[in-house]
C-alpha cells in the first residue's frame, strides 16, 4: 500500500478563516493583531482632545484680561506668570453673577428631581399597573415627545401672566418639569417593563404593596435609567437660556441669562466672563462624571439579552 503526500500549500492574500469557521477580513485581522493597546490610545487622544476646549477655558480664565486681548491661552505655557486668582475674585464679588449661579441651582435641581420623580411613578404606572386606557394614555405621552418647547411659548407665557408666575423661578421649573415628563415616562416604561415578572410576583407574595415595590425593588433595579434621565435632565436644563430668557426676570435669570447680558460688554469685563463660563461648564461636567457609571449601564441596559 502507497502513502499519499499531500504538498504543503502557499498562504494566500485572502480572507483568514479562524478556528470557528468564519472568514475574517483584512481589518479585522489588522485590530486582532494589534490588540486593545493601540486602541486604547486613540481613545485617550480622543479624549483628551475632546477637553481641550475645558482646558483652554480653565486657562483663559486665569489670565490677565491684558494678556487675553493679545494672545492665545497656549502662550501661558511660555510665560506661566500670567496665572492669577484676581479674575474669580471679581466674579465672586459680582453680586448679579453671583445670584445668577443660585439662581440656576434653585431652578436645575428642583427641575430635575421632580422629573425623575413623577416619571418614575407614571413609568411604574404604565409598566405595571392595569387600568383603563393606560395604552392610550401612554401613546398621547409619547406624541408629546414631538412637540417643540416654540410651540408653546406665547401660551404659556399667557397663562403665567394670568397666575403670577412670569418673571419667577416657580414659573421656569414647572415649565422645565412640564417639558421633561414626556421624555421621563417613556425612558423610564420602557426600561422597568424589561423587569422579571417573577421579581415583582414574589415581592407581592410576601404583602408587599405598590409602593413597597416601587421603591424596594423597581427603583433600585432601575438606578441606571434613572441616572441616564438625571444626566440628561440636568443638562438640559442647566444649559437652557431660551426658556429663562422669556420666563425669567432680572432677579430670578439663571447663569446662562447673566453670562449673555455680559457678552454685550465683551471688551470691559472679560475678566468677569471668562471665569463666569467656566463655571457654567464645569459643574455639568462633574456631575457627567459622578453619574458616567450608571449612565453607561442605562445607555447599554437592553443591549445583551
Amino acid at each position: 500500500m502507497s502513502a499519499t503526500v499531500t504538498a504543503p500549500t502557499e498562504p494566500t492574500d485572502g480572507p483568514e478563516v479562524s478556528d470557528g469557521g468564519i472568514k475574517r477580513g483584512l481589518a479585522s485581522r489588522i485590530v486582532a493583531r494589534t490588540g486593545g493597546g493601540l486602541v486604547s490610545v486613540g481613545l485617550v487622544l480622543v479624549a483628551l482632545f475632546w477637553l481641550m476646549p475645558t482646558f483652554g477655558l480653565l486657562v483663559s480664565s486665569l489670565r490677565d484680561p491684558k494678556e487675553m486681548d493679545g494672545s492665545g491661552w497656549w502662550k501661558v505655557f511660555s510665560s506661566p506668570g500670567q496665572l492669577t486668582w484676581d479674575n474669580y475674585d471679581s466674579l465672586l464679588s459680582n453680586d448679579d453673577m453671583m445670584r445668577a449661579f443660585f439662581n440656576t441651582i434653585w431652578i436645575t435641581v428642583p427641575s430635575t428631581v421632580l422629573v425623575i420623580l413623577i416619571g418614575s411613578f407614571a413609568a411604574y404606572a404604565f409598566a405595571w399597573l392595569e387600568f383603563p386606557g393606560r395604552d392610550w394614555l401612554f401613546l398621547v405621552v409619547v406624541g408629546l415627545l414631538v412637540v417643540p418647547v416654540q410651540v408653546a411659548l406665547i401660551p404659556i407665557a399667557k397663562l403665567y401672566g394670568d397666575t403670577h408666575l412670569f418673571g419667577t423661578i416657580t414659573g421656569v421649573v414647572l415649565f422645565h418639569v412640564a417639558f421633561g415628563l414626556p421624555f421621563a415616562v417613556f425612558l423610564l416604561r420602557n426600561y422597568f417593563a424589561g423587569i422579571p415578572r417573577d421579581l415583582l410576583e414574589a415581592a407581592r407574595m410576601d404583602g408587599g404593596t405598590d409602593l413597597t415595590i416601587f421603591f424596594r425593588v423597581v427603583l433600585p433595579l432601575g438606578l441606571p435609567a434613572i441616572a441616564s434621565l438625571a444626566i440628561f435632565q440636568f443638562l438640559w436644563v442647566w444649559n437652557d437660556m431660551l426658556v429663562a430668557l422669556i420666563y425669567a426676570d432680572t432677579d430670578s435669570a439663571p447663569l446662562t441669562v447673566a453670562l449673555q447680558s455680559q457678552s454685550r460688554a465683551f471688551g470691559s469685563n472679560i475678566e468677569v466672563l471668562a471665569p463666569g463660563a467656566f463655571l457654567s461648564l464645569i459643574v455639568p461636567l462633574m456631575v457627567f462624571f459622578a453619574f458616567q457609571r450608571y449612565f453607561v449601564q442605562g445607555v447599554m441596559a437592553g443591549a445583551v439579552k
